[in-house]
């Protein structure tokens, strides 16, 4: 069995270009994974293997592979930056022990940074830091280190400090050893000579030494009152202090470099094994019951306990659906036959394989702390847990975000139409975020995502990938409705034909509910007017109805039902009636309740370089924005603003336009909020018309 001591598992994540997969490609150069490196502005990178990651230069897929460093096991997942698809970023957080989060060292902490940074906290992953790109104009390691401390509130403890700054970058100073190491201008990650400090720089080492031992030694009380009477610790207690502080996630070791011209790469490399966590080092996963709520046990990572695994990833390519798996506990054999807990059925492991990018190892068998891919297996979602049949079991879940847009598509010939189903199928099995809907009133076919690019990408492999020709309709926004006004109201469900007759009578309340609160039900009826026993089917009733709103027929959001009386038959009450009842009751009171539309607003974050400010502002409060507000960096402005969703429909190309190319943004979905009239009266007329259309 091999030593989980020695493995790794991370990920590198980041904003859109500040190098992720750049610094990922120099890892695998070093490690002699691959011999020629490949440039992502080149559209050659080895990660970015989809035809549409090196057409726009961006990662869409977090891509897996595996390489080795000093006798050490390192699976690592290179994931987007791009806000569209930050549920590849959320997947992989969930299976990995660690990760390396790039900052560029112009950029500083940008949108994204924030939202993954936001992500890894959530998933407890223990970080080291890079800032990388130190080459670049305008590029500043300490204010980057400023910006960690204050717009992440995370702390950095910073491990090496740049030799010179843009052009004059040449190499970094190790703090601990007190070494420098300098890199020729060859651009070979080998080509380096440790020299001495140089003499500028020899104060400032000193003292962020200090400040790296006084930080450190806190993990360790016996070491620190050593330390507090004068005595320097060893180098082995440092590292052990610096390990202990960044698996609680109490600092982040911080490093510097250039990953484009190869310098400071090998120090990466070195704190990913001095000090993220292996396998066994991390909390175990929590186990849950089949709702979802925790059952106290965890799946503790050892090959002596049974298999578990988590589902993280579904991937179709050439070779068929490829099923991603992080392995738990356990041991996994090739003909093993394993449970999805999830479907209760079973499945005979046929190949394993070990995967660099889109080419693959085969393996016999896999064991705790493995990250690998199961080929062929049929019904595995993402999430799902995967078990050994006599010790059934469920891994904590992932929970994805909802989408925000959708588009209508329809397949331009009768050919493609079975083609779409097929690939549709696979794709969304691939992307949890990426949900296919059928209208039923106009039977065409509505994907929904989380922003255009998302669309964008997923109409394009439709095209290319599966020769399926659409014709695309306008971006649609996901409207809610919900209710502003409480209303006291009375329904009786009453039907007598022959025989046995339906009766059923409520006096209820509907208010607005508390925004986020979705749909809350309570009875409040005293007295036995109405039997308990009817309760879940007026409940059920009142739900069911949630899903169509009165003004537009959109879903409804945050209302607060209570039941307070009513009245029953002896004979002819029954749960259907009162379900019946809860239905019409609903239809009766919410035209009355003073309904509303509501709009995803979504929070927006422009950077804009600073002569074009005042045009961005003014063009985002056209748009129905409300500036948060706005930080100057170095080499531009972060304008950070509140947008409703169908403003921002083409955003990227006015941008550009206004700001010569040079502006950026991102975007996340926000919260719900008010619609104004005169939108709303358009969005329900079309909607209206719509459904007489249908």
């Amino acid at each position: 069995m091999a030593d989980l001591s020695l493995y790794r598992n991370i990920g590198i994540f980041a904003h859109v270009d500040a190098g992720k997969t750049t610094t990922t490609e120099r890892i695998l150069k070093l490690t002699g994974k691959i011999h020629k490196t490949g440039e992502v502005h080149d559209g050659e990178s080895t990660t970015d293997f989809m035809e549409q990651e090196a057409e726009r230069g961006i990662t869409i897929q977090s891509a897996a592979t595996t390489c080795f460093w000093k006798d050490h096991r390192m699976n690592i997942i290179d994931t987007p930056g791009h806000v569209d698809f930050t549920v590849e970023v959320y997947r992989s957080l969930k299976v990995l022990d660690g990760g390396v989060g790039v900052f560029c060292g112009s950029g500083g902490v940008e949108p994204q940074s924030e939202t993954n940074w936001r992500y890894a906290n959530e998933s407890e992953v223990a970080r080291i830091i890079f800032v990388n790109k130190l080459d670049r104009m305008g590029a500043d390691f300490y204010r980057v280190v400023d910006q960690v401390e204050n717009v992440l509130a995370a702390n950095p403890l910073v491990m090496t400090l740049p030799i010179g700054i843009e052009d004059d970058f040449v190499g970094v100073v190790d703090i601990l050893s007190r070494q420098a190491f300098v890199w020729d201008d060859s651009g070979l990650p080998e080509n380096f000579e440790i020299v001495d400090i140089p003499a500028d720089m020899v104060d400032k080492v000193e003292e962020y030494r200090e400040m790296l031992i006084e930080t450190a030694v806190e993990q360790d009380d016996d070491v620190m009152m050593a330390y507090m009477d004068g005595e320097e610790p060893s180098m082995e207690d440092i590292k052990r202090c610096i390990r202990e502080g960044t698996r609680k996630l109490d600092f982040f070791p911080t490093y510097c470099g250039s990953a484009f011209k190869n310098k400071g790469v090998q120090l990466i490399l070195d704190a990913v094994i001095d000090y993220l966590p292996s396998p066994t080092e991390v909390d175990p996963q929590p186990l849950t019951d089949e709702e979802g709520e925790p059952t106290g046990e965890t799946a503790l990572v050892s090959t002596e306990e049974p298999f578990r695994a988590l589902a993280f990833k579904i991937m179709d390519d050439r070779f068929g659906a490829l099923t991603f798996i992080r392995v738990y506990s356990g041991v996994l054999n090739k003909g093993d036959t394993i449970l999805n807990s999830f479907t209760g059925k079973t499945e005979r492991i046929g190949r394993m394989v070990e995967m660099h990018a889109d080419e693959r190892t085969e393996l016999s068998t896999a064991q705790a702390g493995d990250i690998i891919a199961i080929v062929g297996m049929k019904n595995v979602q993402t999430g799902h847990t995967l078990c050994d049949p006599k010790h059934a079991c469920t891994l904590e879940p992932m929970v994805f975000p909802e989408p925000v847009i959708s588009i209508a598509v329809k397949p331009k010939d009768k050919g493609s139409t079975e083609k779409m189903g097929v690939a549709i199928g696979k794709m969304v099995a691939e992307d949890p975020s990426f949900v296919v809907e059928t209208d039923e009133d106009s039977g065409e076919t509505i994907l929904r995502g989380m922003g255009e690019l998302h669309l964008d990408i997923k109409v394009d492999i439709l095209k290319r990938t599966y020769a399926v020709e659409l014709e695309v309709g306008q971006p649609q926004v996901a409207y809610r409705e919900t209710i502003t006004t409480p209303i006291d109201d009375s329904y009786t469900h009453k039907k007598q034909s022959g025989g046995s007759g339906q009766f059923g009578k409520i006096d209820y309340r509907i208010k607005p509910g508390e925004q986020g609160a979705g749909f809350t039900f309570k009875s409040s009826v005293v007295g036995g007017n109405v039997p308990k026993e009817f309760f879940p089917a007026i409940e059920k009733g009142f739900k069911g109805m949630m899903d169509e709103g009165p003004l537009a027929g959109f879903p409804v959001l945050d209302v607060d039902i209570e039941l307070y009386d009513g009245g029953f038959h002896a004979v002819d009450s029954s749960a259907v009636a009162f379900e019946i009842a809860a239905k019409g009751a609903f239809r009766q009171s919410m035209p009355k309740a003073g309904p509303q539309l509501l709009e995803p607003i979504m929070k927006v974050d422009v950077f804009t370089p600073d002569d074009h400010v005042g045009d961005v502002i003014g063009d985002l409060n056209r748009r129905r924005g409300m500036i948060e507000g706005q930080e100057a960096g170095a080499t531009g402005v972060r304008i950070k603003a509140n947008v409703p969703l169908s403003e921002m429909f083409g955003y990227i190309g006015h941008l550009r336009t206004m700001t010569s190319g040079r502006g950026q943004f991102s975007m996340e979905f926000a919260h719900y909020a008010p619609c104004p009239a005169n939108v709303a009266e358009g969005v329900i007329a079309d909607a209206k018309e719509k459904k007489e259309n249908g």
